[in-house]
């Protein structure tokens, strides 16, 4: 764990600007808002790490990425989501939703958990 701790502490302002990218994004399915410009980025980001990927539709449906990485003897799957519910009433927000904003040495924005 100590190593693991070493790695995020050194490519923490990397990370941090890896996740403001998607937050910028407002990926809203639910305001038909983003989802397609949102997958391309995804997409886009998992090729970066060396992923090979598909773009995946069904029936008009919003679109999902698939991806797969590496090779060896055991198999880890990912299921993750990257649209997020209505932020408003925006004047509940102590900050813009679509902005990641840190305060008290937390992370702030649509998506983040």
């Amino acid at each position: 764990m100590e190593r693991f701790a070493a790695y995020l502490d050194a490519h923490r302002a990397r990370f941090r600007d890896e996740l403001a990218a998607i937050i910028r994004l407002p990926s809203v399915a639910a305001q038909n808002r983003g989802i397609a410009e949102t997958a391309a980025f995804v997409e886009q980001r998992l090729r970066h790490l060396g992923a090979e990927t598909r773009l995946l539709t069904a029936d008009g449906g919003n679109p999902m990425v698939y991806a797969t990485i590496g090779d060896g003897p055991r198999t880890l799957l990912i299921y993750d989501h990257y649209d997020v519910q209505p932020a408003e009433p925006l004047e509940l927000w102590h900050s813009p939703p679509f902005e990641l904003t840190e305060r008290d040495g937390k992370w702030y924005g649509r998506g983040v958990a």
